[in-house]
């Protein structure tokens, strides 16, 4: 089994290393559905899993210059409470009961169906915004906007740990369609750092974090990750993000249903 996890977590950083996304709406649904392990401890286990491999990400962006840290710290403003609030509330409903396991995993499916949403319609989005540059949010609606949104991506990695990657991206590409790409990727790393530890550390104290499997998930992203990264000028995105999407879509239904 520990090979298992290993081989899980090594394919899991290999297409996050490809396609940037696929972190959290990969790892809680391979770890429920072919792993058996409930879908409490997954999540809590993936958003440590998370918090740690992305520290590196938004080491390699800051020094890069590709991230907009106002954008973050207004994401944070929203989403660090939430995550508390989150984090409190499924301690008062009692987060390891069967019944709270299955609200959990539902809502992984509804997470995992909007990030196959944001894979597959975020270049029309950029593009349908772009077309009309004179509805583009500024100044203090965009700034409360921009707090609501880390309020939702909050509350919804904390109970699901996805949202953080493809959502957390897209919405970022439709407040801001002025970033580059390398400033949306930066940016949506590095404040998802704080989001998924604090989320993380909410669910440490709830004790559904399994640090032996945490350990061996770790084992095997962290070359994958490499691998990933290195190859992904190599392989079409367009085709990984399909691939990626299709995988989803049937990880969704099975969840559902």
């Amino acid at each position: 089994m520990t090979l298992s996890f290993i081989a899980c977590g090594f394919a899991v950083g290999l297409l996050v290393g490809l396609t940037g996304v696929g972190g959290g709406s990969l790892m809680t649904p391979l770890l429920t559905l072919l792993f058996g392990v409930s879908p409490s401890t997954a999540v809590g286990t993936d958003l440590a899993f998370a918090s740690i491999t992305k520290v590196s990400g938004t080491f390699v962006h800051r020094f890069s210059g590709t991230v907009n840290w106002q954008i973050v710290r207004r994401l944070s403003y929203g989403a660090l409470p939430a995550a508390v609030l989150a984090a409190l509330a499924l301690n008062h409903f009692g987060a390891l009961t069967p019944e709270i396991g299955q609200v959990v995993r539902y809502s992984i499916a509804v997470s995992v169906s909007l990030t196959v949403v944001a894979l597959l319609f975020r270049g029309r989005m950029l593009n349908w915004l772009n077309a009309r540059p004179d509805r583009h949010l500024q100044g203090r609606p965009l700034a409360a906007l921009t707090i609501f949104t880390g309020v939702l991506l909050g509350t919804l990695v904390t109970v699901s740990s996805i949202g953080a990657g493809a959502i957390g991206a897209t919405l970022l590409v439709m407040l801001y369609p002025r970033l580059s790409a390398a400033e949306i990727v930066g940016t949506d790393i590095a404040y998802a750092v704080p989001l998924t530890a604090i989320a993380a550390l909410g669910h440490w104290w709830l004790g559904s974090i399994d640090w032996q499997l945490l350990a061996t998930l770790l084992l095997g992203s962290i070359p994958g990750i490499t691998i990933g990264s290195l190859a992904a000028h190599a392989i079409p995105e367009k085709f990984l993000r399909g691939l990626l999407a299709t995988m989803l879509t049937g990880v969704a239904i099975k969840l559902a249903y």
